[in-house]
């Protein structure tokens, strides 16, 4: 499918309801080394956003519709990971721009902006057992499948197949930011609940845009 307003609202629309069948798996990832509200504050945000999807212009261009997800999140969604997705978001749809259809060069500047903006603000790196560690593989997968002249849905395919490895690559780690990060060796066993989310998104961005089933 095309990559423009109505696959941005479809994903948008296919993230709240990950989110939704997810939310209590990540909060419970988030209570083995957080403070346990990682799944609720993002079905609050998620349920937010949707609410708020449905007064948006038809016409609004993808990157309107992905910065209304971003002050979406930063106004209702508590602790780190509502600035740091909103944030994601918010760089990511300025990188968009106007564009009314995103080709391939176009959703690896959307990753691209997107993770930086999370860099920015929450100061880690790969390896230190936060989202980042999906962000980071997600655009590296993105910018080489771009290169390769793949279509604009196996990009995102790639980042997303990606961003579940990093994601899972959390596991064996101590974690170097954040409450984790006070756990020492006892981090070590469990995934971090920002890169599971940030894999999740980044998942349905593809599914929306191959017209996956929501339960695939």
């Amino acid at each position: 499918m095309t990559l423009d307003a109505t696959w941005t609202r479809a994903w948008i629309d296919r993230t709240a309801d990950v989110v939704a069948a997810e939310h209590t798996a990540l909060s419970e990832l988030d209570r083995q080394i957080g403070d346990g509200d990682h799944g609720e504050n993002l079905l609050r945000g998620f349920t937010a956003v949707r609410a708020k999807l449905a007064d948006l212009p038809a016409d609004a261009t993808p990157g309107a519709a992905l910065k209304l997800v971003a002050t979406t999140l930063i106004s209702t969604v508590g602790g780190a990971s509502g600035p740091l997705l909103g944030t994601a978001y918010l760089k990511g749809s300025a990188a968009l721009g106007d564009a009314t259809e995103l080709d391939a060069e176009a959703l690896v500047a959307f990753l691209t902006a997107a993770r930086d903006g999370v860099v920015l603000r929450g100061k880690a790196e790969v390896g230190d057992k936060t989202m980042i560690d999906a962000w980071t593989p997600a655009v590296d997968a993105a910018a080489a499948a771009a290169a390769d002249g793949a279509s604009p849905a196996a990009v995102l395919r790639a980042a997303a197949d990606a961003a579940a490895t990093g994601a899972a690559s959390t596991e064996p780690l101590v974690a170097r930011k954040g409450r984790a990060s006070y756990l020492g060796e006892r981090a070590v066993g469990h995934r971090d609940p920002g890169a599971q989310s940030s894999s999740l998104i980044i998942a349905a961005a593809a599914d929306a845009a191959d017209g996956s089933s929501k339960e695939s």
